[in-house]
């Protein structure tokens, strides 16, 4: 059996959590509890294009928010 999450040639929703941390989530595979979806469903490359256009601080929410909190 093939790992869903490694098929380029599925569909995936982009889903994002509230640290502003993004997944790519198999279609078929109920979304998690936490995680709401930010691209619906789309061609894996697709998914690639849009997190990495989007998540382009890996840092979780809270964590930025406590760091601006601190330099302020």
């Amino acid at each position: 059996m093939e790992n869903p999450f490694d098929d380029e040639d599925g569909r995936f929703l982009v889903l994002v959590n509230d640290e502003r941390q993004y997944s790519m989530w198999p279609v078929g595979i109920p979304v998690p509890k936490g995680w709401d979806v930010a691209l619906s469903e789309s061609p894996h490359a697709d998914c690639v294009t849009f997190v990495e256009k989007n998540w382009t601080d890996m840092r979780p929410a809270s964590l930025v928010a406590a760091m601006e909190h601190a330099d302020g």
